[in-house]
């Protein structure tokens, strides 16, 4: 059974730091499309980022201040997030696409699980 379970979110002000992590059970760690995406209230879920093998992808409006990357030893996947902004708060949540298929890492509708998310707030 698949299991992936975030942590690591809270409370920080704008310009602060924040490391989410996703740790994951009941898979392959090396043959998945690893994502995490956010959701802010009244908002539709988005893309944030994504990773399989050595391959990583951002959304725009994370690019320069948010790193993901993962430890195949404790199956576990980071968000490193950076100069966070107050439009940075939502509910963040890792996903696992089991496929491997990298064509629609960006796409929330094709991962098959999902954690049960972590809130970031930012205060300005």
């Amino acid at each position: 059974q698949v299991q992936l379970e975030e942590s690591g979110g809270g409370l920080v002000q704008a310009g602060g730091s924040l490391r989410l992590s996703c740790a994951a059970s009941g898979l392959t760690f090396s043959s998945v499309v690893l994502g995490w995406f956010r959701q802010a209230p009244g908002k539709e879920r988005e893309f944030v980022a994504a990773i399989i093998w050595g391959i990583t992808d951002y959304a725009d409006f994370v690019k320069g201040r948010f790193t993901i990357s993962r430890d195949k030893v404790k199956n576990t996947v980071y968000l490193q997030m950076n100069t966070l902004k107050p439009e940075d708060t939502a509910v963040y949540y890792c996903a696992a696409e089991m496929s491997g298929r990298w064509d629609v890492h960006s796409n929330h509708h094709e991962y098959d699980f999902w954690g049960q998310g972590t809130q970031v707030a930012v205060s300005s």
